[in-house]
């Protein structure tokens, strides 16, 4: 196929063997690239019942076949592993320019199986790949050990490393990029930890070509994004905390523990609020033409990248704090710490709860700014109770003081920042998500709130299934190609197929797009299967099931999740119970 090197690097760790193989066309055609491909390795070749922080998990690196083109948007690479968060099959993605460094170096995808004997880190070049000791970067945070090894690869070079978190196993680790980017969901970082690798460099100069069937496709998606209110203005300008106001306005930003849909002071903590106090600059991922990323400056020390949407809401509203000085030192210590900022800030705001509830003596409250940011360190090193397990996520903190429903968590994996009660297709989308509570797998948002492509009913369950099905079978072509999701914002199914073909050189339908997205969907959803979950685990907190919406605009509303639930898994093939029979995979 076009603009693969058709490589995949094979890393044992336990004895510092590496090998190289062809990927199989026949492989590449069914599951494309991204996170297509890591689930079809990891389903495999991964043993059911394996620990995540063992030896014998495996973690895989992949990239895919727009990867490296400049094609707008593509500069993204996916890590694919189980879980140590929820055990599930989770991929998580990060852009940045890893992933182009990564296929500018001849690789598509890497494997590491094992455990190296001492910390170590692995360098790849066009010229080879080699294993490293990591001795005199453990203890450093993620912005030292890319400098570190910047120093010794030149500045172009790529790292994706962890911090302190993933040394120290914490089940909310992330692995960080470049500083500011991180594969942030399911605690991947503490299976990169576990296998004693501290970092990844790839460094490469040499780049690829664009034939011109490729340049048309290039200046077409331009065109669209260009087209696009929100491309075009509302992400380059606010980044993706445009979000913030608009989803309070409509009742769904959720609130101390998601005990309410409505913050007080939303406006404070916006993106244009973030803009006009804090911005300094954009950042891109390699290729983009929008540059979402935030620059930003809290004083003449203190800098970095972020926050994001998501992490406003986290350490905003989640935890009743409209400082968004505070927010922005989280965002940045989660980002040398390597922890992903969705879960952390949703547990400390589970912790704040139980405070509440009484149940942590001189726990942390609602409202405390400095709490927040102590706990942030706390979790990180994990050498306190209470810290230790709000490293490890909601979940278990709640069921560690026998409150297992204050997580708001779908397959002990946080959600993010919006309150299904108010978008019912949202909350079918977490909880079918197959690496847990996750807006990415299906983002009903662009429908139920945005009106994009077609305005639905948010409150409405009617024909949600459908339209869930089709979101996450399209997102999962997307992640296999692998572009960014702000795509989908501008981007239909035809030109997600012209770009396949143009980069692959394939000749693939319309029909196929979301064909190969079922496929990889109904792979993922058998690897959990077969790990034991099942239809209870397709489940949201009580909540939100039981407990109306107490003001805003969606009060009154809960997610009738059972009626929805059945006519989606009717409809995707599945047994009751939520089992792929074998002819889906």
């Amino acid at each position: 196929m076009l603009n693969w090197n058709n490589k995949l690097v094979r890393i044992n760790l336990n004895i510092g063997q590496i090998t190289e193989e062809e990927i199989p066309t026949e492989i590449q055609e069914k599951y494309i690239g991204g996170r297509g491909l890591g689930v079809k390795y990891l389903y495999d070749e991964l043993q059911p019942g394996t620990d995540p922080l063992s030896p014998e998990n495996i973690i895989i690196f992949a990239t895919g076949p727009i990867t490296g083109t400049r094609t707008p948007l593509s500069g993204r690479y996916v890590v694919v592993s189980k879980a140590p968060l929820s055990g599930a099959v989770t991929d998580s993605h990060s852009g940045g320019h890893f992933g182009t460094q990564l296929k500018y170096c001849g690789v598509d995808m890497f494997i590491l199986n094992g455990k190296a004997p001492e910390w170590s880190y692995i360098s790849i070049t066009p010229e080879g790949i080699e294993l490293h000791s990591a001795e005199e970067l453990v203890g450093l945070n993620t912005a030292e050990t890319t400098d570190k090894l910047q120093e010794i690869y030149g500045s172009r070079s790529s790292v994706a490393c962890i911090g302190p978190a993933g040394e120290n196993l914490v089940k909310i680790a992330c692995i960080i990029n470049d500083k500011g980017r991180a594969a942030g969901r399911g605690g991947l970082g503490a299976v990169l930890g576990s296998k004693n690798i501290k970092a990844i460099v790839a460094s490469s100069t040499v780049k690829k070509t664009r034939t011109d069937d490729q340049q048309n496709v290039r200046n077409h998606v331009l065109n669209l994004l260009k087209k696009n209110s929100v491309t075009k203005n509302g992400l380059p300008i606010h980044g993706t905390a445009v979000l913030v106001n608009v989803i309070n306005e409509h009742g769904i930003f959720p609130t101390r523990n998601f005990q309410e849909g409505v913050f007080n002071d939303a406006e404070g903590i916006s993106g244009e609020k973030l803009t006009e106090r804090f911005l300094v600059g954009r950042t891109s991922c390699e290729g983009c033409t929008i540059g979402c990323g935030r620059k930003t400056r809290i004083s003449p020390e203190r800098e970095g990248e972020g926050p994001e949407f998501e992490t406003v809401w986290s350490f905003g509203s989640q935890c009743d704090i409209n400082n968004l000085e505070t927010i922005i030192e989280a965002n940045y210590l989660c980002n040398e710490l390597g922890m992903d900022t969705i879960s952390l800030g949703s547990t400390i705001g589970a912790a704040m709860e139980l405070t509440e509830l009484g149940l942590i003596p001189n726990g942390p409250k609602f409202g405390d700014d400095e709490a927040v940011l102590d706990l942030v360190k706390r979790a990180a090193y994990g050498k306190d109770e209470l810290g230790k397990l709000i490293g490890d996520g909601s979940y278990r903190l709640g069921e560690f003081y026998g409150r297992p429903e204050v997580s708001m968590t779908s397959k002990k994996l946080e959600m993010p920042a919006y309150d299904p009660r108010g978008v019912v297709g949202q909350g079918l989308s977490y909880a079918t998500s197959n690496r847990g509570g996750c807006h990415m797998r299906g983002y009903m948002i662009l429908n139920e709130i945005l009106g994009s492509p077609v305005v639905m009913d948010r409150f409405d369950p009617e024909n949600k299934h459908t339209i869930v099905i089709m979101l996450q079978n399209l997102s999962a072509f997307v992640d296999a190609l692998i572009m960014c999701r702000f795509t989908q914002i501008a981007l239909s199914i035809p030109d997600y197929r012209k770009i396949y073909n143009a980069f692959t050189g394939s000749n693939i339908a319309d029909d196929d797009v979301l064909e190969i997205g079922a496929r990889i969907y109904n792979l993922e959803r058998a690897f959990n299967n077969r790990e034991g979950f099942t239809r209870e685990d397709d489940s949201l907190p009580p909540r939100l099931l039981l407990e109306p919406m107490p003001t805003g605009p969606a009060r009154g509303k809960v997610v009738p999740l059972d009626e929805m639930l059945n006519k989606y898994y009717q409809e995707r093939g599945w047994s009751q119970e939520g089992e792929v029979p074998e002819e889906l995979i």
